[in-house]
């Protein structure tokens, strides 16, 4: 996965998230949706199979909000992952 930042502004950021598709896209909108901080959040994939997403955010620091979904969804991932590793022994 590569990261290139395409347009920063005080209260917008948008993002290209290479080798990635509507999978780990959606799940980052998402949780930036739970934030009440944040306006907006989306993506544009022109083509599913050929294109790169590119996630937008829009709120008072879309920097710190992004970040602070990756985290979330971080101790989310590694929920899941101990739930399943406890069932599955």
């Amino acid at each position: 996965m590569e990261i290139e930042v395409r347009n920063k502004e005080k209260e917008s950021l948008k993002i290209e998230i290479k080798k990635e598709g509507h999978t780990l896209v959606n799940l980052i909108r998402k949780e930036l949706w739970e934030d009440k901080t944040v306006q907006a959040a989306g993506y544009e994939m022109k083509h599913a199979l050929v294109d790169t997403p590119i996630l937008f955010v829009e709120s008072k620091d879309p920097k710190k909000s992004l970040k602070e979904a990756a985290q979330r969804l971080q101790k989310k991932n590694a929920e899941v992952k101990q739930k399943f590793e406890k069932s599955l022994k």
